[in-house]
């Protein structure tokens, strides 16, 4: 009876953090090329957060409340529950944040300006890479 909302919440967990990793590592090699190529893979690091990484972490976050509604009532919960809602909040916020300032930071990369922005978006995106491996961790080795 759990194993489909399971596989959603594992399926978007990957989705999200495929994304994640896709777009931070086209940012940062944003930042060493120049000019119209720059603002080229800026624009494809900010789609890849905008069409994979937000729908995808709805998936999982979807997911996990499904899962979490069957088989948990929410008295003495684990503590790697604890973790994944942590991470999981936070994360979604600093997606949706890093995807505006990648936004930002393309739009202004064309008129020549603007790539200070899109390093910001790059440096929150890594951090929730850091948060969901922290997720991962948990979720896999099930601390108490």
């Amino acid at each position: 009876s759990w194993n489909l909302p399971l596989f959603v919440h594992v399926a978007g967990a990957m989705a999200v953090t495929a994304a994640l990793v896709t777009a931070v590592g086209s940012l940062i090699l944003a930042w060493r090329a120049t000019g119209e190529e720059r603002a080229a893979i800026t624009r494809f690091g900010f789609r890849t957060l905008l069409y994979a990484g937000i729908p995808a972490y709805f998936v999982m976050r979807i997911g996990a409340e499904w899962i979490y509604s069957k088989e948990y009532s929410g008295d003495n919960d684990p503590g790697w529950i604890g973790i994944g809602y942590g991470t999981a909040d936070l994360g979604g916020i600093l997606i949706v944040i890093a995807t505006i300032l990648t936004w930002l930071g393309a739009r202004r990369l064309r008129s020549g300006g603007g790539g200070g922005l899109a390093k910001a978006g790059t440096v929150l995106a890594t951090l929730v890479v850091a948060l969901y491996v922290i997720a991962i961790w948990a979720m896999t080795t099930k601390p108490s």
